[in-house]
């Protein structure tokens, strides 16, 4: 048991070393992407399935509400969290339209989209990558694995080189508390002192 314990950590914490050591400058452009959506009146869209689905629900809820400091919500949308909207478009259509159909909906040009996918392959968050990219709306892909066919869609992509989808998703949820912090400190510099 001790040895499950830590091979587990070792491989969290090997995973997220080798991804922020490659992945810095996205990490950079995606916050100055977000930041900038922010500035000119735009906002975020998060989408992903089951642990993807709940990590959009978190990076939402440290923009809206706070990360660390004291500062305005800023607008942030889960894609994930309308269960009737979701039931709706999955009875009367498919799944695979969940994340489409609200992006057309209420998405616009110069608003980013930030795409969660552990293979880079979950049908319904292409389609919304898709959708965002026909529509202006800036897109940027958390993945793993090879990056799947998100790789090559995205504007930005954040792609974990791990095929171990519990490293994958700790990678993931670490990027996005990054990328919030970086937010706002290009927001807030006067707040956010290091």
């Amino acid at each position: 048991m001790k040895d499950i314990i830590t091979k587990s950590y070792k491989d969290s914490i090997h995973a997220k070393e080798t991804f922020f050591k490659q992945n810095q400058q996205p990490l950079i452009q995606s916050a100055g992407l977000i930041a900038d959506a922010f500035k000119a009146g735009n906002k975020l869209l998060i989408c992903g399935n089951g642990g993807s689905a709940a990590d959009a629900q978190h990076i939402a809820a440290e923009f809206i509400n706070r990360f660390v400091i004291e500062r305005p919500p800023l607008p942030a949308i889960a894609l994930s969290t309308d269960t009737s909207t979701i039931t709706s478009i999955g009875n009367d259509y498919s799944f695979d339209h969940v994340f489409l159909k609200q992006i057309k909906a209420i998405g616009k040009e110069g608003d980013v989209l930030l795409a969660i996918s552990t293979s880079g392959e979950s049908k319904n968050v292409v389609l919304a990558v898709k959708a965002a990219v026909n529509m202006g709306i800036k897109t940027i892909g958390l993945t793993g694995k090879s990056g799947g066919k998100m790789a090559k869609m995205v504007d930005l992509l954040l792609n974990v080189d791990s095929d171990v989808t519990a490293r994958i998703q700790e990678v993931h949820i670490t990027a996005g508390h990054i990328i919030c912090e970086l937010v706002d400190h290009i927001l807030f510099p006067e707040v956010c002192k290091d």
